[in-house]
Formats: structure tokens, sequence, C-alpha cells
């Protein structure tokens, strides 16, 4: 049963009533066929309406390419009497999809006219509405001069025309883009500047689109993806930005002209303050590894340091015990206890102990198998051990030298 596509000729209808022809399922969810609707389906990049039958909320608009009925899907079945039903359309989500069409018809001839680059890709959601064009690379300047364009369209108010040509009146139009189709198709045309065809929904008046603002163009292997916004998008967009940089600008205590002038001093400062840190860590942590040597007992010709750290940096502890294995004949086994604790074992380069054989030792303590490296340092864990635990580690360790 073919439905009558009642918007292809009038988008602006949000309430109509129509005659219930199938009630069926899909994809597990009631649905219905009615003999005429101005529900859109998803198709052409453009996604479906919402609103409502007989009160029912319409989940999804799907067109059957079997018969080229619509089927509206439903949060639950209708009443079994409802012959007749009466629709709403959800017209801020219609009139949104109608600017944003409309919109991309306009930049992409704007793109064309510019840069001979041609939309390839077209998406359209709540989230985002990009196009892809033809080229691998497009200057600022072109992207600039291409929205520029787009919004003159939009203010010269030009008329938006939507219809089904006859055969000799499509012959002689101008088409950016011929569907690969039989028989008769729909065309959307704006007054002297572009002729595409086009099924979706679309506003009468180029003004009507509102703004159209470029957010931002990304290479995508041959192509480039120009993100855009329309009419009430775009203002939100500047919205939410503007009220961005004027906190920013408050909490800067400058113009938000100069943020990026303050914000390139604060990197700067940041740098040189996380340089100075390094250094002082650097230092604190040599001086630590020192104290550590120094109270060391020596064992057997070397001096051994046992030490098991809680809630320490595993990075901050490896660098001790290479500041501890820089001096000649030393052995250093630490612990770090935690929910992923670690064992490190190492000795200096003049000495011959296997610490993977060390390691091995107190890993087992835990119950842990993962760690290994060369016989001069070692390490592994992964497990959870108490500081308890950690100390019992070292001492399996040491007891394997």
């Amino acid at each position: 049963m073919r439905t009558q596509r009642l918007y292809y000729d009038d988008p602006y209808t949000t309430a109509f009533s129509a005659r219930v022809v199938e009630r069926t399922h899909f994809e597990g969810q009631p649905a219905i066929v009615l003999d005429r609707s101005y529900f859109y389906p998803t198709s052409g990049g453009q996604p479906h309406d919402l609103g409502t039958l007989e009160g029912v909320p319409v989940l999804d608009v799907v067109l059957r390419e079997a018969d080229d009925a619509v089927l509206h899907v439903l949060e639950r079945e209708l009443p079994a009497q409802a012959d007749n039903v009466h629709g709403e359309i959800d017209w801020a989500r219609r009139f949104d999809h109608m600017q944003h069409h409309t919109g991309q018809h306009v930049l992409t001839q704007a793109f064309i006219q510019v840069a001979g680059a041609h939309t390839v890709g077209f998406h359209l959601s709540a989230e985002s509405v990009t196009i892809d064009l033809d080229k691998p690379a497009l200057s600022p300047e072109k992207i600039e001069a291409a929205e520029a364009l787009a919004n003159r369209i939009v203010t010269e108010n030009r008329a938006v025309r939507a219809w089904f040509p006859q055969a000799e009146e499509l012959a002689r139009l101008p088409l950016r883009k011929v569907p690969d189709v039989h028989g008769k198709f729909r065309v959307v045309q704006i007054a002297d500047f572009d002729v595409t065809a086009c099924g979706g929904t679309h506003v009468a008046h180029s003004g009507e689109i509102g703004l159209i603002k470029v957010l931002r163009a990304e290479k995508r292997g041959d192509t480039v993806r120009i993100e855009f916004r329309c009419g009430g998008r775009a203002l939100r967009d500047y919205a939410e930005k503007h009220a961005l940089l004027s906190r920013l600008s408050a909490e800067l205590t400058t113009a938000y002209t100069a943020i990026p002038d303050v914000l390139a001093k604060l990197r700067e400062e940041n740098k040189a303050l996380r340089k100075e840190l390094k250094q002082l860590r650097g230092a604190l942590l040599r001086n630590e590894a020192q104290t550590l040597w120094e109270a060391a007992e020596p064992r057997n010709g070397y001096r051994l340091v046992l030490r098991a750290f809680e809630e320490r940096e595993v990075g901050e502890v490896r660098q001790i015990v290479q500041q501890l294995i820089a001096h000649p004949a030393t052995v250093a086994i630490c612990a770090v206890a935690g929910p992923k604790a670690q064992l490190i074992a190492a000795r200096s380069d003049d000495l011959s102990q296997d610490m993977v054989a060390a390691l091995k030792r107190g890993l087992a303590v835990w119950g842990a198998q993962r760690g290994g490296g060369r016989p001069s340092f070692a390490q592994g864990g992964g497990v959870a051990a108490t500081l308890a635990q950690a100390q019992a580690a070292l001492q399996a360790a040491a007891e394997a030298l």
C-alpha cells in the first residue's frame, strides 16, 4: 500500500488526520501504515520525524521499499477501534531538519563555486551536521569564502521550490546531482543558485535557514569533512561559546581578545615550573637514596638496602633504586605496597648476584608470577599486598642472594 507523502508539497503542516490501512510490527514494536502522512521517514541523510498518532509517541518512521509504504513505529499499540487517527508532528525537530537540509544545499553549492569541491556525503543528527567534500584539503580562506557566500544567499531570502518536474522541464534544469532512479523524481531549487534532486524537507525561503556557521574542517583520507550549524543550533553554539569565553575572561581578568596571549604566558610559566619541580624532585630522590645507602649494613662485601614503601609512586621508587645501584658494591631490594604492589630487585654492575632469581623468590610470597628483567635489574608484581606482606617479600628476596 503506497502512502501519500504529504510533506513533499507541504512541510509546514504539523497536524493532520489519516486512515489506518495496515497494522504490523517493526523490530518488535507495533507499527501502522496510513493512507496519507506528513511524517518524514529516514532517508537521504535526514533523520525521521517524531510526534504522536492518537497521542501515542511515534518512535521511528521507516519507508518500506517493497510497496513504498511509510511505517509509523509506535511506543505502544493503538486502540483497536482507531481506524482514523489524528497525527501531530514535532515541529521543533522538523524545522531544525528543514533548516539544516536546506542549509546543506546552500553550503554545498557555495563550496562548488568557491573551491570546486563537491559534496560526496551528508550526515544530519541531533549531535552533528556534516558534509564530506571530494578534496584532500581546503585552505581556511576557501572555507571562509564558502561560508560567506552561503550566508549571502541566506540574507537574500531566495525562494526555495520543491516539485516533481515533467520530463521536458527536467531536461532543461541544470541539476547538480542526478539520482540513479527510474521515472519521475523530486527536485529542490534555490532560486538562481542551486538545483538538485532531493526528497527531504526544506524551508520555503533561504532566510528561514538562519545563520550558517562552519565549526571545523577535518581531513578524512581523500576527503574533507565540514561540520556546520544552521539557525537555532548555530545560535545555541554561539551562546555556549560566548558564555565560556565570558567565564574565562572573568577568571583571567582580561578581555576575551587577550585570552590567547594570557594562555600562552601561563603555558610558558607552567613549563618553567614543571622543569623546576622536576629538578627539585630529582634532588629529593637523590638525597633520599643517599640516606638509605649510608644507613645500609655491609653484607658479604656489599651494602644491602631493603625498604618497603606505602602510598608511593612506583616510578619514584624505581628512580631511588637506580640512584642506589649507581654506588659500587650495592644491592637494593625495594617494595611498594598497595592494590598493585611492585617488587624491585637490582644490583650495581660490579656484582654478580642474579636479581631475577631474587625477584621470583620475593614474588612467591605474594603468589605473583608476573615479573622479570635482566640479572642486574628485575621488577614484578601487580597483585594486592599490605605493608607487612611487602616486608616479607623483601626478606624472602634477600635470602636468595
